[in-house]
């Protein structure tokens, strides 16, 4: 038995120095970053292995425990690195094409239980009520306890018109939720515009994907065609916008800034890590398109007074664009403190449709601040109507275990309490309107086929505070 165990692990110690080959990271030579090869830890690997192929209750296949074994490895690192199988690696490069089939759920993990970040617009889990900080516990009749991240998305996932059943932990209600909800085809219409009333447009952006530059370009030439004079003032609606590709949110900030101001820059190990990308056409068409479609919008776009609207749902790439349009004082930031994911993934593809999805990079914003575990403190803060209920419905990245620490020595704590101070005093001397008491729930969605809710308390403030500030340009000074 001992000497059949030797040889299994001699087998599994090939078996994980070949996958270490065969993943061919630059950084395999670089001695000086990686060093020594970890001979105890690799021995403990193999034996585990070994005793597993041998003792195990029922035989398991090599490739099953050497996939669970990188799928650990990764899922130990932080919220966001994970190991994409075929399905979860086509279904990635699907959804950032902005259509599949499952509920429309922005999800992580938290304590073994996934957590909604941010519920989709139009989908069926936005329909159903479902909310940020929701805990999914079980899927159908299955616990989601053990699974991965992965797992769990597939179950979510699946053909048009099936249905699956959600049990919620939600906090503040003393019983779980259960909530059937019948799978639709996601098809995420990434930008959303109307002209409130004249001179007045808003924009709202769904989630980054890889012609969202391209289409809030297209609504702004429709709006100011529309609008038939010269706008006054714009809102551009980041709430609950989960984020999305890095050169959806680099077009997005360029649209309203100068020609070549710095959006975001990143910082890493690599020197693949270390970006600067600035508000120019190399940096968000990415070879993509012959026309800059952001070169055919008017001039004064640029110049028009503007708010952004955000809360605790709007993350990564979301804050990428509050960040760049707070620093270059071309916008005022309204709402709640965000989400605070301020880290980089890079797909790194394995070469059999597979992937890892492999955290590379933190992103600072044009003047160095780090959103990592902190997110965007709004110039203005609202009353996101959770100040009476329970503060800690608002999820946020510093409340995932294993997340990213903010390495410019600001956290969260510091930010809830520049958040929590005196909300509504400001340098802009903007007092909002309380939030009212008594409102219709069904004022608080859209009607079919509108574009905003009759009772959005936020963006009626963000009118209000365009309309006090006049034909002004917008400015922290």
């Amino acid at each position: 038995m001992r000497s059949k165990l030797q040889q299994l692990s001699l087998i599994a110690l090939g078996v994980c120095l070949g996958v270490m080959i065969s993943l061919n990271f630059s950084a395999v030579a670089q001695r000086d970053v990686l060093g020594p090869l970890p001979v105890e830890e690799l021995r403990a690997f193999t034996e585990v292995f070994g005793r597993i192929k041998s003792d195990y209750v029922e035989p398991v296949a090599d490739k099953k425990l050497i996939t669970e074994a990188i799928t650990g490895m990764l899922a130990g690192l932080d919220p966001h690195s994970a190991y994409l199988d075929q399905d979860a690696f086509r279904e990635l490069q699907v959804g950032t094409q902005g259509e599949f089939g499952g509920l429309g759920i922005e999800v992580g993990m938290e304590d073994g239980f996934v957590k909604v970040i941010s519920p989709i617009d139009d989908s069926p889990a936005s329909r159903a009520g479902i909310k940020p900080g929701d805990l999914i516990v079980k899927l159908d009749e299955t616990s989601v306890k053990g699974m991965t991240l992965n797992d769990a998305v597939k179950r979510m996932r699946g053909k048009e018109n099936t249905q699956i059943t959600l049990t919620i932990v939600r906090k503040g209600e003393l019983k779980p939720l259960v909530v059937t909800l019948t799978r639709a085809k996601i098809k995420i219409q990434s930008v959303k515009s109307k002209l409130l009333e004249p001179g007045y447009a808003y924009f709202r952006v769904t989630q980054f994907q890889e012609h969202t530059g391209e289409t809030l370009a297209s609504a702004i030439l429709a709006i100011s065609k529309q609008n038939q004079g010269p706008l006054r003032g714009i809102v551009l609606d980041l709430r609950n916008d989960p984020g999305g590709l890095l050169n959806g949110a680099v077009a997005v900030s360029a649209a309203f800034l100068p020609q070549n101001a710095l959006v975001v820059y990143t910082d890493g190990r690599t020197e693949d890590a270390k970006m600067r990308l600035t508000a120019s056409p190399e940096n968000y068409l990415r070879g993509r398109a012959k026309d800059d479609y952001l070169g055919k919008l008017p001039p004064e776009i640029k110049n028009v007074p503007m708010v952004v609207l955000v809360n605790a749902g709007s993350a990564s790439a979301s804050e990428i664009v509050a960040g760049a349009l707070q620093d270059h004082k071309r916008a005022v930031i309204m709402g709640t403190q965000t989400f605070g994911k301020g880290s980089v993934q890079t797909i790194l593809p394995l070469g059999n449709s597979t992937a890892i999805k492999l955290t590379t990079a933190r992103y600072y914003t044009p003047n160095g601040r780090s959103i990592q575990a902190k997110g965007i403190v709004p110039d203005i803060t609202l009353d996101d109507g959770t100040s009476s209920r329970d503060p800690a419905l608002k999820l946020r990245e510093a409340d995932l275990t294993k997340h990213l620490t903010n390495d410019r020595g600001e956290d969260k704590d510091k930010a809830d309490k520049a958040a929590a101070v005196a909300p509504g005093v400001n340098v802009f001397n903007f007092t909002p309107a309380p939030r009212p008491k008594d409102v219709d729930e069904k004022d608080l969605k859209p009607e079919p086929g509108e574009v905003v809710a009759k009772g959005d308390y936020e963006l009626s403030q963000a009118i209000s505070f365009l309309k006090s500030r006049g034909a002004t340009r917008t400015s922290a000074n």
